[in-house]
């Protein structure tokens, strides 16, 4: 078709004047069916999926034999450059095979649509793109092609769009995301059959397939990157006097466990908390998966080693760890030669518990965070773990070490409210306990600093005397009192 190149390269998508990733589609839409239930629907645009995931896989062939043939030349940039030019060759060459079977043209707005999904199946989301870029959408939830929950910065839940055509196209997308990351591939397949997976744009994939019915994938997205414990104040996530109490404690450099359900907002206190660090201290983050994004916030924090652990690939070795693995105990051991003023040690799920342990025992001030339903059970979650980390460590060394390196744990309640048809999610801070040795058959002692009141907000309890010394850090120590008085 003459001319066909030429318009789409005019294209909003293509014009050189305006790079690739700096797209966005038209912002999403809330609408409200008859029978009161909430759906994002996306901008109205006709696309075949069936061919776009064709054109993708042929697209992907031909990229990957270019950078095979010239990988040192072609960064990511020359990549997605060369990959601009690939996909207007194959709808080029789609739209001139329409032509020759006495097809109709394709009008020049969906020959838009059909390049940027190309592209973005290609280099970014595919379907899930238009979700991600929507600044209401906070996490995507996928039970099958089909069954799509959105959650949305104000807490409701609604019903999203289909994000492929079939389970097996989800499932094929997936396995070609895991493998296309540069920096920290994946793999996922039937033996592998688990996916964790970072996305540009500083969000989390976590998927699983062929263990479960159908594909199931939560995204989440960090859209509280810069906030302060005044925002979440603010969002009445927590009382004044409870972010007082926190602020001092991150001050004195106490070290600090943020537990909680999973979605119940752990990673986002972590970062309100570490916003009181002084901007010129050096922090190192050890994460298995960047979440906290400590290092991409440089007017908050100048000095930022971060640290993501690596799978390894292929078989395993005469040491039994398979090739290029990479963990978070060998980058703790690396980063006592950077000169750190903490060690933030992000999600703990199993064996990262020791280097948790081990940054907290240097006396850093760090924080970290776990899933748990309260305080005392994260204590407990914490010495199954360390446990189970190594055959020789014991109920009594686990407890004692964490008694002995922990000293705040502070659990965020996660609820799900019905408003009529809406259903809300709400999250608090409900409760904080400070952790000390105790007798030796428990092996620990817990205070509740602040209790959970009858709607599960955090409210004072019992001070234990070492912690009035907070005050001199900004611990609103009267305010607390008074408090603590009308509980009583």
């Amino acid at each position: 078709m003459p001319g066909t190149a030429t318009r789409l390269a005019e294209l909003p998508l293509f014009s050189t004047s305006s790079p690739l990733e700096t797209h966005r589609d038209p912002p999403t839409r809330v609408e409200t069916l008859p029978r009161g239930i909430a759906t994002v629907s996306l901008p109205n645009r006709e696309v075949d999926w069936t061919l776009v995931a064709a054109l993708r896989a042929r697209a992907s062939e031909q990229l990957s034999q270019a950078v095979a043939a010239d990988r040192a030349r072609l960064n990511k940039t020359a990549q997605e450059e060369l990959g601009r030019s690939i996909v207007l060759d194959l709808i080029e060459s789609n739209l001139a095979d329409r032509a020759n079977a006495g097809a109709t043209a394709l009008p020049v707005a969906e020959q838009d649509a059909l390049a940027r999904a190309v592209f973005d199946s290609l280099f970014r989301l595919g379907r899930l793109q238009p979700l991600v870029d929507d600044d209401r959408v906070e996490n995507i939830i996928i039970a099958g092609h089909d069954n799509v929950l959105l959650e949305l910065t104000d807490g409701s839940l609604v019903d999203g769009p289909s994000v492929a055509g079939s389970d097996e196209e989800l499932i094929d997308f997936l396995v070609f995301l895991a493998s296309r990351s540069e920096v920290n591939a994946r793999g996922f397949s039937e033996a592998q059959p688990r996916l964790h997976l970072r996305l540009d744009g500083g969000s989390r994939l976590a998927a699983a397939a062929w263990v479960t019915p159908r594909p199931s994938v939560v995204i989440r997205r960090h859209r509280l990157m810069e906030v302060t414990l005044e925002d979440l104040v603010a969002r009445q996530m927590l009382t004044p006097v409870t972010a007082s109490f926190l602020r001092a404690a991150v001050r004195a450099r106490k070290s600090i466990i943020v537990s909680g359900g999973q979605g119940a907002g752990k990673t986002t206190l972590v970062r309100a908390l570490c916003a009181e660090i002084d901007p010129f201290e050096a922090i190192g983050t050890f994460e298995t998966e960047y979440e906290l994004h400590l290092h991409e916030l440089r007017d908050r924090h100048r000095i930022v080693h971060p640290w993501e652990a690596r799978p390894g690939s292929g078989e395993r070795g005469p040491d039994g760890r398979q090739a290029g693995e990479f963990t978070l105990d060998e980058a703790l051991v690396d980063s006592f030669r950077f000169n750190l003023s903490r060690q933030i040690v992000g999600e703990v799920r199993g064996k990262e518990v020791w280097a948790m342990i081990k940054a907290m025992e240097s006396g850093t001030g760090s924080i970290s965070t776990t899933h748990a339903a309260d305080a005392i059970a994260a204590v407990r979650k914490l010495v199954t773990c360390a446990m189970e980390a190594g055959s020789h460590v014991t109920h009594e060394l686990a407890t004692s070490k964490l008694a002995a390196t922990i000293d705040l744990i502070v659990h965020l309640d996660l609820r799900t409210e019905r408003d009529g048809e809406t259903s809300r999610r709400r999250r608090r801070v409900a409760e904080i306990i400070a952790l000390d040795t105790g007798e030796r058959e428990i092996g620990y002692a817990t205070t509740h600093v602040f209790a959970p009141d009858l709607d599960g907000v955090a409210t004072p309890a019992v001070l234990p005397d070492s912690y009035r010394a907070l005050a001199a850090h900004g611990f609103d120590l009267a305010e607390y009192l008074a408090q603590q008085q009308v509980r009583s």
